[in-house]
């Protein structure tokens, strides 16, 4: 029996007469229960309460929280308190009165977890700034131990300027401000920055109220990025932008500028409520300009570094801070469209001749193909008329070709000056862009810098020859090259000459169409040297043939089917559109008798009267010309029959 329990003020029961298994005589064993539950302290699951360390080993700790057995913690749970000892009062969180052993379940980690979160909790009500210990570095920040639990510690909220190395603040006790607080993941986020920039909000107003434009103050550089430099002059930043850096070119700020460097900068605008301040370092130096050379003039060659490339040019700078400008077009003297990056790149040191020069706007402009003599000043000279060179091709367009006799010398062949034989539809279609192609020149125009060139008039014009070979009514063979809505285009073999045929000529024999790739023989029916144009036939072939073969029968005719009958040529039936003429001829005849009379009726008696009888004769002897066939079939057979009897008289 414990000696706390034997001295509790519970006078009315018998100890002695309990130990020694008495109990008649005290009160029910239910009471003394009671009495020994009401002794014990009073503790529920899930709360913290305070012990008192009873025992240490090696691997445990024995906390007494006034409950009927004590509760064992292990040992590492006291890890961040090496100075532990018997006696220590402790934090506890009562996971178990009893578990299935009947043991008292304690653990003081979670006792300080569920302390420390509320004191986290009331931190950020409090705005209190509290102490926490930085254990390591993580993505984006920091890890810090704050009453137990961690905390991020972003690394914007380190300090008020950028931190470039985090480890220094590894294993550091600092003071910070709980910031932010997320309950539903149990996170929380701590500052430092936070308690400094009270002061520094309260130095930027003393600063700024003492500011001027054109001030010149000592700051450091405190960040650089690609547009500029942030100074650092003492509690509040400014920005020195990258074009108030020099007066020169400057690609990236880390060229002019180091971090923690100390520099002398000029004030140039502030903002009382945004708090910006604008400052300058170029300001402080004379501007170039102003030192230029002042017996510079166009005309002068001068030598500087390409500085800035663009399509139109190329930025040059002669002098720190001075710059001329070469236009693409005063590159060379070539009018051949090019980029400026095909002459110079940056970084080149290039010569050039100045053309404009205006100190007052600052501007100059340069050139660099001044240096070299103009080609079209001696190009009657170098490039006379009907002379013979070879070219580069630079360029099509749907009316000819581009091509380049030398830098600055350029010329056009047309489309038409191409070929003598064949029809091209586009240059692409005889040559290639950068392919070398020979020609003659056909005319200049030195005042527009403009050459007319030739590659057909390299050659003999072979049209002269093809007038005596391709004579109307002659024929050749062909291939279809090519089948177009009205017509083809026939190659004609072996004289790569092209000629035409509409589709009414490219009917066969058979009734069919030619086809494209197919070789035929063709007549040629029209011949245009000026125009250089051949028109073909193939169907003319076989009518021609068919029409002469008519012709051949009716010379080949008896004689005696062609004898005259009363004065006319006897007709045959087969003389279709011979017999269809006459009877043209013959209605036209009677139709001018018929009127003719009755015109003429007042002067009958006088000579011309007798005009229209002997046109009345004609139409009057017409018919028997037609009936003149009929006639000559009826008296036929009668021819016999008369010689026959004349035999019997005799």
């Amino acid at each position: 029996m414990s000696e706390e329990l034997k001295n509790s003020p519970i006078e009315d029961f018998d100890w002695e007469a309990f130990e020694k298994g008495d109990t008649e005589s005290s009160k029910s064993r239910e009471e003394l229960e009671k009495t020994y539950d009401a002794s014990l302290s009073n503790i529920k699951d899930k709360e913290v309460t305070e012990g008192t360390v009873i025992a240490i080993n090696k691997r445990e700790v024995v906390v007494n929280i006034g409950y009927k057995s004590d509760g064992i913690i292990p040992l590492n749970e006291f890890r961040y308190n090496p100075d532990l000892k018997v006696g220590d009062t402790v934090e506890v969180f009562v996971e178990n009165q009893e578990d299935k052993k009947g043991q008292l379940i304690l653990s003081h980690k979670k006792a300080r977890s569920a302390k420390s979160w509320e004191r986290v909790n009331e931190a950020l009500e409090s705005n209190e700034i509290i102490k926490g210990f930085i254990k390591c570095r993580t993505k984006g920040g920091m890890i810090v131990d704050v009453f137990g639990i961690e905390a991020f510690l972003p690394g914007s909220q380190i300090d008020v300027k950028p931190i470039r190395d985090y480890d220094v603040f590894v294993g550091k006790t600092m003071e910070f401000k709980v910031v932010k607080i997320n309950q539903e993941y149990k996170n929380v986020v701590v500052s430092h920055k936070a308690l400094i920039e009270a002061e520094l909000e309260q130095q930027k107003k003393e600063i700024i109220s003492k500011l001027e434009k054109g001030q010149i103050l000592e700051g450091t550089v405190k960040n650089i990025t690609s547009y500029g430099v942030f100074i650092d002059l003492g509690g509040v930043d400014g920005l020195i932008h990258i074009t108030d850096l020099s007066w020169g070119r400057v690609n990236h700020p880390e060229e002019i500028v180091q971090l923690d460097q100390k520099l002398n900068v000029v004030i140039l605008d502030f903002d009382d409520e945004k708090k910006r301040i604008a400052l300058g370092l170029k300001q402080l130096q004379p501007h170039p300009w102003d030192a230029l050379d002042p017996n510079l003039k166009v005309g002068d060659i001068v030598e500087g570094k390409v500085v800035v490339m663009a399509d139109y040019g190329a930025f040059v700078e002669i002098a720190p801070g001075v710059e001329g400008l070469i236009h693409v077009s005063e590159m060379s003297w070539s009018q051949h469209l090019r980029s400026a990056q095909e002459f110079m790149k940056v970084g080149d040191t290039v010569k050039a001749k100045i053309l404009t020069l205006d100190r007052q706007d600052r501007k100059m402009s340069l050139g660099i193909k001044q240096l070299k003599p103009d080609p079209w000043e001696t190009i009657e000279e170098k490039y006379p008329v009907d002379s013979k060179h070879t070219a580069k091709v630079r360029n099509f367009t749907n009316f000819g070709v581009f091509v380049e006799l030398e830098e600055g010398v350029d010329g056009l062949i047309h489309i038409s000056d191409l070929s003598w034989t064949k029809k091209i539809k586009h240059p692409s279609e005889f040559t290639q862009i950068g392919a070398d192609i020979d020609v003659q020149v056909l005319e200049i125009d030195k005042e527009n810098r403009r050459l007319s060139l030739g590659h057909k008039q390299l050659e003999e014009n072979p049209w002269d020859t093809y007038a005596t070979i391709f004579t109307v009514g002659s024929i050749h063979e062909g291939v279809i090259t090519e089948m177009l809505d009205k017509g083809a285009v026939v190659d004609l073999l072996p004289y790569g000459v092209e000629g035409f045929a509409t589709p009414k000529h490219l009917v066969k024999e058979d009734g069919t169409q030619a086809k494209q790739d197919e070789k035929l023989n063709f007549k040629v029916i029209e011949f245009n040297k000026d125009a250089k144009r051949i028109i073909l036939s193939h169907s003319r072939i076989f009518e021609d043939e068919q029409k002469a073969e008519k012709r051949s029968k009716r010379a080949n005719k008896p004689a005696e089917e062609s004898a005259p009958v009363n004065n006319i040529e006897k007709t045959t039936l087969g003389d279709i559109e011979e017999l269809a003429d006459l009877k043209a001829k013959m209605a036209k005849a009677e139709n001018k008798a018929k009127k003719a009379p009755k015109a003429e009726k007042p002067a009958k008696e006088e000579k011309p009267a007798e005009a229209p009888k002997a046109e009345e004769a004609k139409p009057a002897e017409a018919p028997k010309a037609e009936e003149a066939p009929k006639a000559a079939a009826e008296e036929a057979p009668k021819a016999p029959e008369a010689a026959a009897d004349d035999a019997k008289k005799d």
